[in-house]
Formats: structure tokens, sequence, C-alpha cells
């Protein structure tokens, strides 16, 4: 069938309804796998193919071994506090995309860091509505200026992983709309984003209290309605449980398929009269217009700008976004002599963690250590590195091609079984992460390895794995369950990072052992058939404190001391909230031991989210580095070498004590509900109310020079009603540096409306070399005046004489003035 003449010219697509059936249309709106949707060949639609994206374009999956660029974390990007970076960010997303065949990348995620303890917290920009808002929608607009969709997600007041399936969300309709939407308004407006993912949870917004695939009130009425979205609103995977009531609330396309709760049920509802077929033409109508925008339908796809190397860009970012929360002006550690010895030390600058857990994981074609790092900048060096013990609770992955016993090569056997024990085939691996997908009618699958323990003392190993499984060593049996398992560990993500269950060996003289487990296969919906079986593998060695006195003695003969602390995939991901705010293991107890023998150590903090540095005082520089992706150890080299320039403000507030947490949790209650009693007070608000002191406030970040202000111009409005702050900002120090600067308004002093003690109203950067000036003018919306009255339904404009705080952070203030807002000025 030739294509209509709509279609040739770029037409209206709704004009090609009229070309489909019913069943051809109720088919595309679920996918046809994991990450694909169904291709219509009558209107000459091909298959949509999506991606997770917050980290890098993992891909589809579709091809074995594949490799995907890693960038650092979301919350690394919004540290940056550099719109002009995080569209950089985006383009290269569209770039990857585009390489591994991807339409829609299921990025960015703008919910609101509400808690520190949130899981996904790293996946997040920020703790603040607006900076979350400026540079989640540069990175949207550097995604689709490519010609690549982006997917802003979790729609709505999805801030944690407890329950996150259950939870219903209680949200106060003025909060919601000042804090939770904003980020997903500015998405809209100003990103013009092509698709919306609906989250998992609940939400009652004191109006529906439906889940968020089923919510009309935000997903129809506000989001498309008032909003005027134009886009396609996706399920989170596995989030939609109804037909009817998600079909009438707004819900576009479930995913992942096949299966669901639409398919044949819908169909069957549309004929039965529950569900008007307008509203599958709307629907349908929505994904070819996403097609259409991204080559998949009849125009074609858009050429990319490449940009700069992918290496260089990763590099340049996670020096940008790094922190510099201490640091030494007496002897900077940038212009200290060339060292002859450094000594490298703590868990993570063995075993970095590049990245938080969960979906957003992406394998990447190279990780740069820390050690390769400095090897590289300071080549003439001795690196001494000492871990200084292990603050993993799980052992390291096992080693299969380093102990492999088998004469082939083969890492291991795998036999597959039928449910009542028939071998339906053996394959052997030459390769192993940990997983089997698409096992079909497999009921069991059985791996047996052969690996040669050497050394001497008692060997620990383990099977990492969910659901129904057997274990055995050198054939006694030491670990079963008969537990079953769906597609809740997916949900849960505990299949990611599973328990371990095992035992000991013995080894007195090299020998092989053999390894072997047997797992019940897991049916996991849209997921498919899948088992996980990664085998770890801690072998004899020194204790703890062995370790800590071995970096101890490393660091009093270093010219350099670099201690590299953080946390894991262990304390940070998806699936799960963490407990505390605490570093795992002793590693406080050995920054505090390194401090001793060199007070100089340059302490280096990897990690996502908030953690409380009990000995942050007594440092004299440190490094907040986040999870800095591939090329961790050339940024973090650069930055000690006086290379590249730490340039990174603190996206949100770092505690001093947990006590102080303004939201210390995210439990819901016996009733499933999450009160979000703090309203629009979230993050660093919280804390300006209390008057409670952090480590670090909002904002909070020095770099390797330092900065005057000076000339504040009297603040001028724009015939838009914006406010413009213009400023001088000089660099005092020895080097070139970029400067952040931060605008806060403080609300008139007897209002109507609640407001925030203070709020991040605007910011804006600047390159200034050292010992000049540059003049900085910061835009100030006019929705910062602006609050949400729930007896009128609208934004109102909360007149007044306004307190203007321009500073380095939400507790350095440089300059201030006061402006007044009178009834004119209001839309």
């Amino acid at each position: 069938m030739s294509k209509p003449v709509a279609l040739q010219l770029g037409g209206d697509v709704r004009e090609l309804l009229g070309l489909l059936s019913l069943e051809d249309k109720v088919r595309l709106l679920t996918g046809k796998a994991v990450w694909r949707l169904h291709e219509l060949p009558a209107v000459g639609l091909r298959s949509l193919t999506m991606s997770d994206g917050p980290v890098g374009v993992r891909g589809l999956g579709e091809v074995e071994g594949e490799t995907s660029a890693l960038f650092p974390s979301p919350s690394a990007v919004s540290a940056t506090w550099d719109p002009a970076t995080a569209y950089e960010v985006g383009r290269a997303f569209a770039q990857e995309a585009r390489a591994h065949g991807v339409d829609v990348v299921l990025a960015p995620q703008v919910n609101i860091q509400r808690t520190p303890v949130g899981g996904r917290h790293f996946e997040c920009y920020s703790e603040d509505p607006l900076l979350t808002s400026v540079v989640g929608t540069r990175v949207i607009r550097g995604i689709q200026d490519q010609g690549v969709a982006a997917c802003v997600k979790h729609f709505i007041a999805n801030d944690s992983e407890t329950d996150r399936t259950e939870y219903i969300a209680t949200v106060d309709d003025q909060t919601m709309r000042e804090v939770y939407l904003a980020p997903f308004e500015h998405a809209v407006r100003e990103g013009g984003a092509w698709s919306v993912m609906a989250a998992y949870n609940q939400v009652d917004d004191g109006v529906e209290a439906s889940p968020m695939t089923d919510h009309r009130r935000l997903l129809t009425e506000l989001l498309k309605g008032e909003l005027g979205f134009d886009g396609a609103v996706v399920s989170d995977w596995m989030a939609t449980r109804t037909t009817v009531g998600s079909a009438l609330g707004g819900l576009d396309i479930v995913m992942p398929g096949p299966g669901g709760p639409w398919e044949q049920n819908l169909l069957d509802a549309v004929r039965a009269g529950e569900v008007p077929e307008e509203v599958i033409d709307d629907k349908v109508a929505r994904i070819l217009l996403l097609a259409r925008r991204v080559g998949a339908l009849d125009l074609p796809e858009q050429a990319i700008d490449t940009g700069p190397a992918l290496d260089e860009l990763i590099t340049r970012v996670a020096a940008q976004s790094t922190v510099v929360l201490r640091r030494d002006d007496q002897s900077p550690v940038w212009d200290r002599p060339a060292p002859a010895r450094i000594a490298l030390i703590g868990p993570n600058a063995v075993r970095p963690h590049v990245l938080g857990g969960g979906s957003s994981t992406v394998h990447p074609p190279h990780v740069v250590s820390p050690a390769e790092g400095l090897v590289a900048r300071f080549a003439d060096a001795e690196v001494d590195v000492r871990r200084g013990g292990d603050s993993r609770r799980y052992a390291p992955d096992l080693d299969l091609a380093l102990r492999t016993a088998a004469s082939d090569g083969a890492l291991l056997e795998a036999t597959f079984l039928a449910e009542d024990g028939t071998v339906r085939g053996t394959r052997r691996l030459t390769s192993w992460d940990g997983w089997l997908r698409d096992l079909g009618e497999v009921h069991t699958v059985v791996v047996r390895a052969e690996v040669v323990l050497a050394e001497p003392g008692t060997h620990r190993i383990e099977v990492a794995t969910v659901g129904s499984f057997r274990f055995w060593l050198d054939g006694m049996l030491v670990a079963e369950s008969t537990a079953p398992a769906g597609v809740e560990v997916i949900l849960d993500s505990s299949i990611n990072t599973p328990d371990g269950y095992g035992g000991d060996i013995e080894i007195t003289e090299p020998r092989t052992v053999v390894v072997e487990s047997a797992h019940t296969v897991i049916r996991a919906g849209g997921y498919g058939e899948i088992v996980r079986a990664g085998f770890r593998h801690r072998a004899p060695g020194t204790d703890v404190d062995t370790e800590i006195a071995e970096a101890v003695a490393a660091a009093s003969v270093a010219d350099l001391t670099v201690v590299v602390v953080g946390t894991n995939e262990e304390v940070e991901s998806e699936g799960w909230d963490r407990i505390d705010l605490q570093l795992p293991g002793r590693q406080n107890e050995l920054v505090e031991r390194v401090l001793d023998a060199d007070p100089d150590a340059v302490v280096v903090v990897n990690a996502g989210a908030p953690v409380v540095l009990p000995w942050l005082d007594r440092a004299r520089t440190v490094l907040w580095v986040w999870f800095p992706g591939q090329e961790m150890g050339h940024a973090l080299a650069g930055i000690l070498g006086g290379d590249l320039e730490p340039a990174g403000r603190l996206p949100w507030t770092l505690p001093a004590s947990e006590a102080d947490v303004p939201v210390p949790d995210a439990l819901p209650g016996t009733d499933r509900r999450l009160h979000y009693t703090e309203g629009i007070h979230v993050g660093y608000r919280a804390w300006e109310r209390a008057g409670a002191v952090p480590a670090a406030p909002f904002g909070h970040g020095l770099g390797w020079s330092s900065f005057a202000y000076s000339d504040l111009e009297e603040p001028a409005w724009t015939p838009e009603g914006d406010l413009v702050v213009a400023l001088t900002v000089t660099n005092t120090g020895a080097r070139d540096a970029r400067e952040t600067v931060q605008v806060y308004l403080e609300p008139p002093a007897e209002t109507a409306i609640e407001r925030p003690v203070r709020w991040l109203a605007g910011f804006a950067g600047a390159d200034v070399p050292a010992g000049e000036s540059r003049r900085v003018a910061v835009t100030v919306p006019r929705r910062s005046f602006q609050a949400w009255d729930t007896t009128r339904d609208r934004w109102i404009t909360v007149v007044g004489s306004y307190g203007l705080g321009i500073g380095r952070s939400s507790r350095q203030i440089e300059l201030d003035a006061a402006v007044q807002v009178d009834p004119p000025v209001a839309p």
C-alpha cells in the first residue's frame, strides 16, 4: 500500500486513523517487546524503540556485549548549575540513542529530592524545583533538538522507593503545583517534551486518589488539558493494572509487552462501550505524532550534531560538577610540587562507584579508575594503592575468566531442563554476566563451573540469586530456597543486587572446586523468562584492622595522599531507600586515622546522595565527585593536578547530623499513605525555616579560586514581568575559574498565602579570568513571585516588598536589596 498524501507531506496524523482497524489501533497501544512498540505497515510506521537513559542510553538488549557511554549521574549534571552543559549532555544522549537504534530515551528524571534517603536520589537533579526545571529542560532540548524523544519521568510525586508500587502520595494542591509539578510543567511548556512516563505510585491530590496510570485529573485534565501536552504518556514498566481505568485516565502506552491489562481486554472494553473509540484514536494519534518527530513515520530521521568526543565531554562534566566542600588556601593541592609518591587509599579508590544501581545501569566500554588516572597524570610518581578495608557487605564477583579449570576456556556450562526434568539443551558459555534471558518454556537451568582455588585458607563461594534454587559446592548441597519469584523482584530491584547464599571451602593446596546451582526460571511478565545466578567469591586475606594500618603507613610517607570513600550499589539503588546517611563499613574511621598521619590528605567523596561526614571540619581539602561516569580517574587526576576546574555547587543540602534532616525517611503508614506534611518547605527551604545549621548549605561550592561581588544595579523589570538582577563578579584568586551567582527571594513581611522563608529565584554562571571582573545578569522569572491560590485555583502574584539576596549559596549572601512587587506586575 502506498503512503497517503498526508503522510508524504507531513500532514495531520489523525488523517491516518481511518486506514487502521480497531484491532490495529489497540495493538499499537501495548509494547511488542520489552523496549519496542508494534509496527503498522499500513501507514508506514516502523517499530518505535525505547531505552533507559538517566546516565547513558543502555540500548535495546538485542546485541550481545553491547556497551554504552556512561555519563556522570543527573545530580552531578545539576551540580554544574550550567544549562549549556546540561544541553550538551542531552545532545550526547541523542547521539548515543541513534547509535543504539533508540527513538525514545527514558530520561530525564525530574522528581524532587524530597528526602536524602531516597533510593533514586542520584537519578534526580535537585531538591529545588527551579534548578530541577532549568537543568532538566535543557537536557530535554539537547535530546529532542537532535530528533530523538525524551521521556520525562516519573509523573508524579514518585520521590522515594519504599513500597513504590503501593504507596499513596498524599499531596496538597499548593505543594503539588509549586514543587512537584513545576519541573514537569517546565518540561512541557519550555522544553516541548514529546513523552512523559506515568509513575508506579498512587497519588491523592485532594480531588482524586488513583494510581498514576489511571489518574484522570492529573494525566488528562492537567497534563494534557491545562498544560497542553501533545505527546504520549507511557506507563512505567509493569505499572498498569487496570483496563478501563487506565484507558480513560489518560495513559497512552502500556509497557512492556506483550501482555498486560490492555490488548484483548481493551479491545473488548471498546466493543462493550466502556471505552469510546475516540479515546483510542487520541492515543494512536499521539503515538503517530511521536513517531513522526523521531523519523519513524513519514519524515526522515534528523541528522545528529555529534558535538565533542564523548570521553572528552564526560571528563569535562565530571570535573565541572565536582564540588569543593573544603580547600586549603595555604597549600592548595593543585599548586603543590609534583609528588614523587602518591598514597591512593579507600574502598572506592580500589573499586569506584561510577553509577547508581537499578534500571539506570549501563555497561560502559571502559572505566578509568582513580589509579589509572593518577598514573597517567603523574607519570613520574609511584602510586601506592591501599583499600583500607572493604565497605561492601557482599563478596566480590567470582572471576571465572581467571579461575576456570575448563580446558576449552569455557567459563561454565548451562543445562536447560523441562518441568519433567527432560534435558532440552546444553551450552558451554565463554562469557557470563550472571543472567540468562529469553528462556521460553524452560523450567529449570543448571549452571556448573569448575574453578581453581589456590590461596591457602578459607574461601567463601556464593550464588547471588532470587527465587527458587539449590546450590552445591563439590557436590555437597550448601544452600537452597523454595521461595517463588515473579515480576516483583524486578520492580523492587532485588534481582539487581541479590543476597548471596553459599558456603566455605578450606584450601591447603591449589585444587579445582565444582560450583553448581539449579534455578527455577522466573516468569516476569513483559520482562520475559529469566534466571539470575551471579557467583561471588571472598578469598582469604587480611582483616580490616590490618588494611587500615597499611593505609595509614602509606599515607605517612606519601607526598600526596588521596582518600576515596563513598557509597556503592548496595546502598544507593532503585528499588529501596537507605536506612541511614552513614558511609558503609569503617570508612569514617579510615579517614580519621589517615588524617592523623597526613593532615594534608585530600578526601574524595564518591557518592550520589548526602552522607554524614563527621571528620569534615578536620580535613583541609574535601571533594564531592558524585557518581562521575566512565572517566572518573582522568577527571579526578585533572582536578588534583590543576588542569581542570572543580566548579560544582551542591544541588541539595549536606546535613551535619541525621537528626536535623527535615524528611528523615519515606515510610508509608499502615494505610499505605505517604504524607507530604512538609508542604512547600522541601529541602533547604525546611532548613531555613528550622534554622538548623547543615554541614554545607544548598548551592555551596568553593572551587579552586575566590570571588568578590560588587556594583549591584537597581533590579529592573522586563516587559514580560521578569526581574533582571545585574552585578559585578571579580575573580580575586590566582586561577581562571567559573562562578555561579545565585539569587534568593525572601517573602513580604505579611502575606495571605504561605511562602518559604527563602527560595532560589534565579542563577547564572560566569567564566572569569584570574584578577578580572565580569558583569553578570540573572533573570528572575515572574513565576518566582507567584503562588498557587487553592481558593481560586490559579496562580496569583504575591505583592509586597521582597528581600533579594545575591550570593554563593543559600547561606552565603554577598549582596542584598529590596524589590517591590505591585499589583500592576501581576498577570
